[in-house]
């Protein structure tokens, strides 16, 4: 396989951002919901409100995916679809995501200067995993790919 290909590296690039996009919805909800609703709570059990956050993330790009790929194909294969090619980049993205806020706040705490590398830490590590998949499967994490394999 070739690490090289310029144009899979850049579709791969948009494919993961909506990947980005799906997972920090349901993710930051959660964390800002517990920050702003329940504090005390999410300062005594951080780890259960991170492991919330990624499960929501990983729904709401779930259901991202699925509309995407739902203008081209039947919903009941879209669904299949987004959960079968997504989900070992959608583990990954959150658990980067959610290792930079433990990281730098400490806990599961939002604030604006945590977001840009949260995002960056959630975008560049399943970015590879999505350029291999699109490389050699011509399959992208949300299916937004028009490319074959190689």
């Amino acid at each position: 396989m070739d690490w090289k290909q310029t144009a899979l590296w850049k579709e791969s690039a948009y494919n993961t951002m909506w990947c980005l996009i799906g997972c920090s919805i349901g993710d930051l909800g959660v964390i800002l919901g517990f920050q702003l609703f329940n504090p005390a709570y999410a300062e005594a059990h951080p780890m259960n409100v991170m492991a919330l956050a990624m499960t929501a993330g990983i729904c709401t790009s779930i259901i991202l995916e699925t509309i995407i790929l739902s203008r081209t194909q039947p919903l009941k294969t879209a669904f299949r679809t987004a959960v079968g090619m997504s989900l070992i980049s959608m583990i990954g993205m959150e658990t980067a995501m959610n290792a930079m806020d433990w990281a730098l706040t400490g806990g599961a705490r939002l604030t604006w200067w945590v977001l840009p590398p949260m995002w960056l830490a959630g975008f560049l590590t399943p970015w590879p995993y999505n350029y291999w998949r699109l490389a050699k499967h011509g399959q992208s994490c949300c299916g937004c790919s028009q490319s074959t394999p190689s």
